[in-house]
């Protein structure tokens, strides 16, 4: 006869076995899932302006600020084990040496959560440019624990002239006259089990490779190409949380 000690035992161990087998067969039915995704960046405006790009900068450097219009269609990323989508729109720039790779900066990101995860403050809420939904405060939002309809599906976003959340700059402070330059998307889809998978530009199995997802080359102008205006040099602060703007940073402030 087997103590009772030695029975709770094979019950956990056959428990966990059972557990692991599940989740390694969800896990694996997420690369048989077939996936399309499809996005258009178009470049709006780019200036280059010397300052301080963020209140903590100890010095005057060359940054760049994008506006730009995406349009995206990710709804085939979400399945029965996708969570969330880490979304992200990046510059790539060639270094001012042959030898050294590419520069990359990410300009815009937004976290895209499935139907089935827990509200959050910092999930991506979509501008509503169609119809008139009723608006709440964040607060209330909190405390109802919800989020705000979007005019759209899941994965699917429409932006015109979108300012960016963050600036760019350079490890030799200076921009201008940048040649070659290009935005990208990319993700990171983060499953409810499984490993984590990064965008494709290859065809994978069941997977589709990226429909466009990277804009025409354009070239950074030299500073003071075009008149900057405060107003022009403004980041996105959104729903997503705070966000440091241009000429109007604040330290966060202990609250007592």
């Amino acid at each position: 006869m087997h103590s009772t000690l030695v029975r709770l035992q094979n019950v956990f161990g056959f428990f966990t076995t059972v557990l692991f087998t599940v989740a390694t067969v969800i896990a694996l039915s997420s690369f048989i899932s077939p996936q399309s995704p499809s996005a258009s960046i178009e470049l709006r405006n780019v200036q280059v302006v010397k300052g301080r790009p963020h209140y903590y900068s100890p010095k005057r450097e060359e940054y760049a600020h994008i506006r730009f219009d995406l349009d995206t269609d990710l709804t085939t990323l979400f399945n029965w084990n996708t969570k969330q989508v880490f979304l992200y729109l990046k510059a790539i720039y060639p270094s001012t040496r042959a030898n050294e790779p590419a520069s990359e900066a990410i300009i815009w990101d937004a976290i895209l959560a499935s139907s089935s995860a827990p509200w959050h403050q910092n999930h991506y809420t979509h501008p509503d440019t169609k119809s008139k939904l009723p608006k709440q405060s964040k607060a209330k939002r909190a405390a109802a624990k919800t989020k705000p309809a979007s005019p759209y599906p899941i994965g699917e976003i429409h932006l015109q002239n979108q300012k960016p959340k963050y600036q760019i700059t350079d490890i030799t402070g200076k921009l201008g006259n940048r040649t070659d330059v290009i935005l990208e998307l990319g993700w990171n889809v983060q499953p409810w089990v499984g490993a984590l998978t990064w965008v494709n530009f290859d065809k994978f199995g069941a997977w589709k490779a990226l429909e466009g997802g990277r804009s025409k080359r354009f070239v950074f102008p030299y500073v003071g190409a075009k008149a900057a205006k405060p107003k022009d040099l403004e980041t996105e602060k959104g729903a997503e949380g705070y966000r440091l703007e241009v000429g109007g940073e604040q330290p966060l402030r202990k609250t007592t």
